[in-house]
């Protein structure tokens, strides 16, 4: 209790200043109706997991136009680097990639200007993933970074959970190694919080343990196992065909089950109290509230 009560002071210094007009209208309607937050948890709240979509079903306009963004532009560019610049310029891919998946996050404020601890969040989000990985780094695939991918895009948006999955190998690569792999690694794991927003949304993904394991555990084996074993192929020889695919697939298969597995000890373990952390900062702090 104490524990708590520390952590909710240090957020009340750290993230409660400076709020914008539309955040100081609504704690004015809070103190005409003490009971405005309540109804707001309370209507977040849902009976099949630990939160509900805020407009189930609906994707905004912006979720839409990331979609194409992220799946033909990011693809596009990944192709342009292996085909024109032999695989030379990695980084340069890499950071091109970075701005691609910052457009649709900055696409979240498009009626106002992002704040200061907004962006802190999504950092702190990318730190503990980063910080997850090095944890682990002896077990080769054991890593949480899908597991914080999958909850920011739950508790702020596909658009977020893109961008902590992509910046996250990224920076992360800096100790680890960057290469032509980054670029792959970046869309594949960008794609897994951005799934995990959509379906989110959409009300096919419910925020509770079970259902959220379970997509870790697929999402991880063939979506990032599914991307990153035919990208080794690629970067290794242009010559592929259907038995050099499959040679590479099951060779992979340990390695991507322990990350599967990794993904689902890490949101069996996490993602309840960290979702409930994430929603009490968000609806506290009027955090990326226009995420949905």
């Amino acid at each position: 209790m104490q524990k708590e009560d520390k952590l909710n002071a240090f957020l009340d210094a750290f993230l409660g200043s400076g709020k914008q007009r539309w955040s100081a209208d609504a704690d004015f309607r809070e103190e005409q109706d003490p009971t405005g937050q309540e109804k707001r948890e309370r209507n977040r709240k849902d009976p099949d997991g630990i939160i509900a979509p805020g407009d189930r079903g609906k994707l905004p306009a912006r979720t839409i136009v990331s979609v194409f963004l992220i799946l033909l532009l990011i693809p596009l560019t990944i192709w342009i680097g292996i085909r024109f610049l032999n695989d030379r310029k990695y980084l340069l891919l890499s950071l091109l990639i970075a701005i691609y998946c910052m457009i649709p996050f900055f696409m979240v404020f498009e009626s106002r200007k992002p704040q200061a601890r907004e962006l802190l969040i999504i950092s702190v989000l990318v730190s503990i993933a980063v910080a997850g990985r090095a944890a682990f780094f002896m077990v080769p695939g054991f890593k949480p970074m899908a597991a914080v991918a999958i909850i920011t895009g739950v508790c702020f948006g596909a658009e977020s959970g893109f961008l902590v999955g992509a910046i996250s190998m990224l920076v992360s690569n800096m100790m680890f190694g960057q290469g032509p792999w980054t670029p792959w690694q970046m869309f594949s794991m960008g794609i897994i919080g951005f799934l995990a927003g959509i379906l989110f949304q959409k009300g096919w993904l419910k925020a509770k343990k079970g259902s959220l394991c379970i997509y870790g555990f697929l999402a991880t084996l063939f979506i990032y196992g599914g991307i990153m074993n035919p990208a080794s192929l690629l970067m290794m020889s242009y010559a592929v065909t259907k038995e050099s695919l499959l040679a590479v697939y099951i060779s992979g298969i340990p390695v991507d089950l322990v990350h599967a597995s990794a993904t689902v000890f890490f949101l069996f373990l996490a993602a309840r109290p960290m979702i409930e952390k994430l929603e009490r900062i968000k609806i506290k702090y009027g955090l990326i509230q226009d995420g949905y």
